[in-house]
C-alpha cells in the first residue's frame, strides 16, 4: 500500500516562551521540523509527505528551506485551530486505499523501528499507535482526595499513529469534540478498536525548553553510538 504521512506543525509553541514556533527552533543546527521530515524520509524514501502548517508560517518555512537547502519533496496543508482540524485538512490531500500516518512535528527522535512497526501493523490490522509503559507512580485526583492507581494499566501514547486512509477519512467526518486529543480517539469514537505497538522512549514531544535540552542530549548520544 502507498504510504502517506501528515506532519502536524500548525501550533505556535507558546509553552516554549520563545518567539520562534517550536517546530522551527534549531536543534543541532536545523529546525526541529526538518529533523522530523528527514527521519521519516530516511525510513520510507517513497513516502508522500504532507505538512499541516498555519498560513502565517508558510513564508517562514520556505525561507528556512532555502536557508538549509532543504529539498525533500512535500505538500503543505492548512493548519487548523486544533490538531483535529489540521489533520482533517491534511486528509483532503490523501487518497483512499493507502496507509496514512499522523505525526507530531515536534517528535524528531522517533526511531526507525517504531516507524516500521506502526506502518506494518496498520497495513495488516487497519490502524496502529505506538505506546510505552508508564515508569512513574500514578495517583488519580478527585477534588481534595487522591488515590494510587496501578500504573501497569496505563500506557503513554506517541506518534506516528497510522491508519487505513479510507477509514480515517470517514471518522474525520464526525463533528469535532474536545475529547479528540489525538487521531486514535477520533477513530475509536467511530467504533474501531485501537491496536498498540511498542514505541521508543526517546520519542519525546518537544514542548518546553527543557524538552529541547533532553532532545539535544539524545541526539548527541545517538551520534556517538553511530
Amino acid at each position: 500500500m502507498t504510504r502517506y504521512i501528515i506532519i502536524v506543525a500548525g501550533g505556535q509553541g507558546t509553552r516554549m516562551n520563545n518567539a520562534v514556533p517550536k517546530q522551527f527552533i534549531e536543534l543541532n543546527g536545523k529546525p526541529v521540523l526538518m529533523h522530523t521530515v528527514e527521519k521519516l524520509y530516511s525510513v520510507f524514501p517513497e513516502i508522500k509527505i504532507i505538512i499541516a502548517l498555519a498560513n502565517e508560517l508558510k513564508d517562514d518555512w520556505q525561507k528556512l528551506c532555502d536557508k538549509h537547502n532543504f529539498t525533500i519533496t512535500h505538500q503543505i496543508a492548512e493548519g487548523g485551530k486544533t490538531r483535529y482540524h489540521s489533520v482533517k485538512n491534511g486528509l483532503e490531500l490523501v487518497p483512499d486505499a493507502c496507509v496514512v500516518g499522523i505525526h507530531d512535528a515536534a517528535r524528531p527522535l522517533v526511531s526507525k523501528e517504531t516507524i516500521l512497526r506502526t506502518y506494518e501493523t496498520a497495513e495488516q490490522l487497519g490502524n496502529a499507535c505506538p505506546a510505552i509503559q508508564v515508569s512513574d507512580s500514578l495517583r488519580v485526583v478527585k477534588g481534595k482526595e487522591n488515590t494510587a492507581v496501578d500504573r501497569s494499566s496505563y500506557q503513554i501514547i506517541q506518534t506516528p499513529q497510522c491508519f487505513h486512509s479510507d477509514l480515517l477519512k470517514k471518522a474525520f467526518l464526525k463533528e469535532y469534540k474536545p475529547s479528540f486529543t489525538d487521531d486514535a480517539t477520533v477513530l475509536e469514537s467511530f467504533g474501531e478498536k485501537i491496536n498498540l505497538v511498542e514505541g521508543n522512549r526517546e520519542n519525546i514531544k518537544i514542548t518546553t525548553s527543557q524538552d529541547l535540552v533532553i532532545a539535544e542530549a539524545f541526539m548527541k548520544l545517538q551520534s556517538e553510538i553511530k
